[in-house]
């Protein structure tokens, strides 16, 4: 039987008010001398939310023995398991039974499994596809490593070429997966696994888009879109967001990877997406003497507020961490962070400070004249 815990997560069926039936899950069992049609619906409801999505260590799944539970979201289950066929490792994202009942997050996980097949690259997790399923679930590439939010756990602030070289393989396989239509919309280092040697592999791509696919709204998901630390300030105005997105996230990662903390702070998420819109990051120098001149340039481009003076692609961005001495001398033109493109606040404070000096440099004025 699942837990209480995760039960009480769950979403029920609506109920009807002549149910009498509460809406608090635990309070389930005190309402039960009165069982309309409804009320059936809700214990049959449970009943197949027990039997067919908790699977434990020991169970088989078709011909994939499950080996232990993963990790467990409010969408689905994340098993590690082994197909008793090849004896391959795998891991299994089983849904759990209320998305199986939504026909628009049947077509969202539907979407993430198509996107995983397409995609063919070493940094990418693969998602195999070519078989006959018992019911829904997706059969994903078993990587070894450890979670980027781990390293930087353990770890805190990374050396700076290292975290350039994790920058640079995420780098490709963003570039790659821009150039196939998807967008990975929730990068964040839950999502970055590393490898022994240093390879990347992006993971999760559970609200992944393409480009040319139609917009999916539903309402209980939509806050979840992304994460606070590193959604796009486009996103949180409610955009759908783009390649550039992917490439803000990326710049915010190698933020806290070079500085052990991620550029935006505060008490909750929303005052920490509230933080991204209006302000600037803290220059990561004055966290980090190390970083230089020309990379802390790369990572106010890569969190430009507005899109459009961000990098345009993934490369753009790799080539620039690869040949940082020419970052800023295009055109005998430097975009040193000192002297940063003034956005409309910034030119704002100026104007009134400006007007602020009138009359000190009146009174001023004045001394003279009466000196004279």
């Amino acid at each position: 039987m699942c837990a209480v815990a995760d039960f009480e997560s769950m979403v029920r069926p609506a109920r009807s008010d002549a149910t009498g039936l509460a809406d608090n899950p635990t309070d389930f069992p005190a309402n039960s001398l009165h069982f309309s049609y409804d009320s059936r619906e809700t214990i049959k409801f449970v009943m197949q939310y027990a039997v067919t999505t908790t699977l434990e260590a020991g169970d088989t799944l078709d011909h994939y023995h499950v080996d232990a539970t993963v990790a467990r979201s409010r969408m689905s289950t994340l098993y590690r398991a082994t197909d008793l066929r090849t004896g391959r490792q795998v891991a299994l994202k089983v849904p759990h039974a209320e998305m199986e009942a939504d026909p628009v997050l049947v077509e969202r996980f539907q979407r993430e499994q198509e996107i995983g097949q397409e995609l063919d690259h070493p940094g990418i997790v693969k998602t195999y596809d070519g078989e006959e399923r018992s019911r829904p679930y997706m059969v994903i590439e078993w990587v070894d490593g450890r979670l980027l939010r781990s390293i930087l756990s353990e770890e805190g602030r990374l050396p700076v070429e290292r975290a350039i070289a994790i920058t640079l393989g995420i780098c490709d396989a963003l570039d790659y997966m821009h150039k196939h239509g998807v967008v990975h919309r929730d990068l964040k280092p839950e999502n970055i696994m590393v490898g022994e040697d240093g390879s990347i592999k992006l993971i999760d791509f559970g609200i992944a888009m393409k480009e040319d696919a139609r917009r999916l709204t539903f309402t209980e998901l939509s806050p979840a879109l992304g994460t606070p630390d590193y959604i796009s300030p486009e996103q949180v105005k409610g955009q759908r967001g783009d390649q550039r997105s992917d490439i803000y996230a990326l710049g915010v990662m190698l933020y806290e990877m070079l500085t052990g903390q991620p550029p935006f702070a505060g008490p909750n998420p929303l005052a920490v997406m509230n933080e991204r819109v209006l302000n600037d990051p803290r220059p990561p120098r004055e966290l980090n003497p190390e970083i230089s001149v020309e990379l802390e340039e790369i990572l106010f481009r890569a969190l430009e507020r507005d899109p459009r003076h961000r990098y345009a692609t993934a490369a753009e961005m790799a080539w620039e961490l690869e040949h940082q001495e020419l970052v800023g001398v295009d055109g005998g033109e430097h975009r040193a962070s000192l002297h940063r493109r003034l956005l409309p606040d910034g030119r704002k404070l100026l104007l009134y400070s400006g007007l602020a000096l009138v009359p000190v440099v009146l009174f001023v004025l004045m001394l003279l004249l009466a000196h004279r």
